[in-house]
């Protein structure tokens, strides 16, 4: 047997897959949790030790046999995370991850010092939001100038996992689009953002070389091979964020199918051979990891909503569900607007989680459940109207993420955006995406002239079992919510200023 290995570090847990590329399947899969630092501020932040150790448990759940049999790592990680290092690659902080709203402050400054928001998407293509790593670094330079003097090195996290595999530092350019500091139409740091972060320090030569997505980041070093129990030297490849591997995984590789993901944040993205900028900042204008660009919308609240109801009301997901679906498309006028942590898009960083439209008569539990499962849907319609607006024309979603295990779910989401919803059949898309980046990879360094497209075409299947096509009836009633939704939104926006 032949495998390949894919890497998936997220928020809540790492997971660790062994691809069989011969036989199409996943043949060993494994997960280790992670725990999270919150603070009232918006902090958000994990120690980038606890990341080894998942990783570490994830292959010790694998039998050892099998590992051996493994031809190429490939890593998915959470975006946006910054993980600094020194010169002998000590991490300097706890790692600000890309749900931390606390330097929003940050963002103003720098939008500020390089000349506004419409400098920045002219130049650069992206605005600076909370979540993005540039604030970051900025809020890491004032909170410890010490630790930030000795910085030599500025990673993503899954840039780390590279680095902890292999002992190099460099970055592709998905991931890296996620610092704001990409001029992302030509794939380059921006000199200008980066001397703007600190007029008095050369940042560049913290950067990372960039390198093209079917790259080797490095090859396996022969004590971390040892302590996983997987061959010494094979190749890891260049990875990339969450969202870019989601995108190899499900097949968002090609213009008109837009994949979306349904998790602790929720994000909509499609595939573009050219960049596309959004004028008004809804979409993030990134690089993909498969040679193209991955226009994205995120959110920060996607499950939670439905996650604290549940806890509220003490009951699981199937009962949710179903008490959920016993109440008509809009739940008879309640709206929730779920920012609970903050929002990203719109851009709220101290935006509140609101239940609006109660009346005497609707206050029943299976609105309230329906509206917290509408709500996630909702704040990513914003996403397709400006895929729409910029000339991108969607013909289906591919669905993934724990969301996509919901049946009502998935027809709320047909219903809102009035497109199908197709489910890949595999759906770990992160961690298959990064295995199949490092069978490119691996293909590649041996001298095939092998497309990502025509591989994914190979291993990339959709399950026609739960697919689902938008109610004409529903689809006129959510358009009608989505308005009032939206006025909701603009109402209370200067309440979250």
């Amino acid at each position: 047997m032949k495998t390949i290995i894919g890497i998936d570090n997220g928020t809540q847990s790492t997971k660790v897959v062994f691809y069989d590329f011969e036989n199409k399947k996943i043949v060993a899969s494994a997960s280790a949790g992670h725990e999270m630092i919150s603070r009232e501020d918006g902090s958000r932040e994990q120690k980038a030790s606890w990341w080894i150790d998942a990783l570490t448990s994830c292959f010790e759940q694998i039998d050892p046999v099998l590992r051996k049999t493994a031809l190429a790592v490939g890593v998915s990680g959470q975006q946006h995370g910054f993980v600094p290092i020194d010169a002998q690659g000590n991490v300097l902080s706890d790692v600000k991850l890309w749900c931390d709203t606390s330097t929003a402050g940050e963002c103003r400054e720098l939008t500020e010092n390089y000349g506004g928001e419409a400098k920045l998407l002219e130049d650069t293509g992206n605005l600076i939001l909370p979540g993005y790593t540039a604030s970051k670094i900025l809020w890491f330079k004032k909170a410890n100038p010490e630790a930030y003097a000795r910085m030599a090195t500025v990673l993503l996290p899954h840039d780390y996992l590279n680095y902890y595999l292999t002992g190099k530092t460099v970055m592709e350019y998905g991931d890296a689009s996620g610092t704001a500091l990409l001029d992302v139409r030509n794939r380059t740091w921006h000199k200008g953002l980066v001397k703007a972060l600190d007029p008095d320090r050369d940042l560049m030569s913290c950067l990372p070389d960039l390198v093209d997505p079917w790259e080797p980041s490095g090859t396996l070093l022969l004590d971390v091979a040892a302590k996983f129990g997987i061959p010494w030297g094979i190749p890891v490849s260049s990875g990339g964020g969450d969202n870019m591997m989601g995108a190899v995984g499900t097949g968002t590789t090609k213009d008109g199918v837009l994949t979306m993901s349904l998790g602790t944040s929720g994000t909509l993205y499609g595939y573009s051979d050219t960049p596309i900028i959004d004028p008004d900042g809804n979409l993030a204008s990134f690089c993909s990891s498969s040679g193209g660009w991955l226009p994205l919308l995120c959110t920060m609240n996607c499950t939670v909503a439905t996650e604290l109801m549940r806890q509220l009301f003490d009951c699981g997901v199937k009962e949710f569900d179903e008490m959920g679906g016993k109440a008509p498309a809009g739940a008879e006028g309640i709206l929730t607007l779920p920012f609970f942590n903050g929002e990203r898009t719109p851009n709220l960083p101290h935006g509140k989680g609101c239940i609006v439209g109660m009346t005497a008569g609707n206050v029943k539990k299976e609105n309230i459940f329906r509206s917290a499962l509408e709500s996630a849907i909702l704040g990513m319609k914003l996403g397709l109207d400006s895929f729409e607006n910029l000339g991108f024309k969607p013909r289906e979603v591919r669905l993934i993420g724990g969301g996509a295990n919901s049946k009502i779910w998935r027809q709320i989401t047909a219903d809102v955006l009035n497109l199908p919803v197709v489910i890949p059949l595999n759906t770990e898309a992160a961690a298959l995406g990064s295995a199949l980046q490092a069978l490119w990879c691996l293909k590649k360094s041996e001298g095939a002239d092998v497309d990502i497209n025509s591989l994914i075409d190979e291993h990339v299947k959709l399950d026609a079992g739960k697919g689902c096509l938008p109610h004409p009836e529903n689809v006129k009633k959510y358009k009608e919510v989505y308005a009032e939704y939206s006025k909701y939104v603009n109402a209370l926006t200067p309440l979250f200023s």
